[in-house]
């Protein structure tokens, strides 16, 4: 997920797709990568095999601006597929980085993509360049492709298992090879995988939205540390790596996947508006009207709303069509910041004591001037309240946050905060708050620690590639190795 300044919010991380042996692979492809468009809006890709040869379409921008009915029926042949959408969180945006990357071994050819992030890349990409590999781009996940041209597995599966074994982090892959497609996750299982069915034939996709939209059935999630290979046979399972504790990626919850998703057997929309449940029960104050920040704080402010008994309403109207090739406004204009993007429903605030409902505050230069649109809208008092913890500490793990130096909640307290957003009172969810969200009484060793290092600084893996850049003194790492 990247984090954009101007908006001060994150952004989802990636999407991954893939069919196999299905009539019109890459339509159906194109349209699970529209489901998962939320995850990733820099770029998409589709590859496709035919029986004889593979075929590759990567662009940047959205996916329906380049992979239409008729396009993807000319040049994306075949009844295989995988499919990419990307935000960027290691190597630059450029047309060389768009996924699915693609390779020739001895074996044949090799499409894959990759949603997550390698902790590690950087460790082994120095030592590969040491031993003769030349990289193609500047993405993490070319360190895979690499790693597997130096295996001495005897098939492409072990070569793709010798190869993951390298790496530590946060991932889940989807390949192609002429005879299969495989899927990949993380030992941890923090980026998420699932399985569908579509007319007998296997689909994997990073959610289940995407499955949905072309009508598959969900079978079951990947498991973590579990490599599945689809062949005209069927599904094979593998479990090539010692068990590790599932710890999920919180964020999916509170941001990350679509409403209508159902991750980890719970439906994302049921659990965002139990967060809001138990922030009403933490933190309510005496107010006329809850307020959602559009779009992300709408479930959670419904949850709010339904425990606390006070009323719900669309206080701010969102313009959907506000893009970035929308033209750039004057230094003027600009300053008003989220007026282009959000607008105050004065009919409902005005008079009106307020609480605002998002579902995070990062450096709260947005927050402000939301507080500041509903107090020139005529609302007499304005409360915010997050439905997450305060997010003390970076993510490595495809979550493109700001430097643990930029968080708002790790240099100042909560009553700083709220002076600096201009709110009448602020507050968070907390830690136990959200767990209680998610269907567990007390953080015990009885169910699942999920990652969560964002707000309490676990992190479930190692973290090379960081004790890197700490002992070289490299402040921006990406710039520094992979934009040379």
């Amino acid at each position: 997920m990247k984090y954009d300044a101007r908006t001060d919010r994150y952004h989802e991380e990636c999407g991954v797709f893939g069919v196999f042996g299905l009539e019109e692979a890459s339509l159906k492809t194109a349209l699970g990568l529209h489901a998962l468009q939320h995850r990733g809006q820099e770029s998409a890709g589709i590859v496709t095999y035919d029986g004889k040869q593979f075929f590759s379409e990567r662009h940047m921008g959205l996916v329906e601006g380049h992979f239409t009915k008729r396009n993807v029926h000319e040049f994306l042949q075949g009844n295989n597929a995988i499919g990419h959408v990307r935000y960027s969180t290691t190597g630059e945006t450029t047309l060389r980085n768009v996924q699915p990357l693609f390779a020739e071994y001895a074996k044949g050819g090799f499409a894959m993509c990759h949603n997550g992030n390698i902790t590690n890349a950087l460790d082994l990409r120095r030592r590969l360049i040491a031993e003769g590999s030349i990289f193609q781009t500047t993405s993490d996940s070319e360190v895979i492709l690499h790693l597997m041209s130096n295996s001495k597995g005897k098939t492409i599966v072990d070569r793709l298992i010798d190869a993951i074994s390298h790496i530590q982090g946060a991932y889940s892959l989807v390949a192609l090879t002429p005879k299969k497609l495989m899927g990949v996750r993380d030992p941890y299982g923090i980026r998420p995988l699932v399985l569908g069915k579509l007319d007998g034939k296997y689909i994997l996709a990073s959610e289940t939205c995407a499955l949905d939209i072309v009508g598959a059935k969900f079978i079951r999630d990947i498991e973590n540390g579990e490599v599945v290979v689809i062949t005209e046979e069927g599904l094979k399972s593998y479990k090539p790596f010692a068990p590790k504790p599932l710890r999920p990626c919180i964020f999916e919850y509170i941001y990350f996947s679509r409403p209508d998703s159902i991750v980890g057997g719970k439906s994302v929309y049921d659990v965002r508006k139990r967060m809001g449940m138990e922030l009403a029960k933490e933190s309510h104050p005496e107010v006329d009207v809850i307020v959602p920040v559009p779009d992300g704080g709408v479930p959670a402010a419904m949850g709010y709303s339904e425990q606390s008994k006070v009323p719900f309403e669309l206080g701010i109207i969102r313009n959907h069509y506000v893009g970035r090739t929308f033209i750039q406004p004057d230094q003027e204009t600009r300053s008003l910041g989220v007026g282009r993007k959000h607008n105050a429903n004065k009919a409902v605030v005005e008079g009106k004591r307020v609480l605002l409902v998002d579902d995070s505050l990062v450096r709260g230069t947005t927050s402000m001037k939301i507080v500041k649109m509903m107090r020139d809208a005529g609302a007499k008092e304005v409360h915010f309240r997050v439905s997450s913890p305060p997010i003390n500490h970076s993510d490595y793990y495809g979550i493109d946050t700001p430097s643990q130096s930029e968080l708002m909640a790790h240099k100042y307290s909560i009553e700083e905060i709220r002076d600096y957003i201009q709110a009448d009172s602020l507050a968070y969810l907390s830690v136990n708050g959200l767990y209680k969200a998610m269907g567990y009484d007390s953080r015990s060793e009885e169910f699942p620690q999920f990652t969560d290092h964002c707000f309490t600084g676990n992190y479930p893996t190692e973290l090379t590639d960081q004790k890197i850049f700490k002992s070289e003194g490299v402040v921006n790492p990406i710039l520094k190795e992979y934009q040379k």
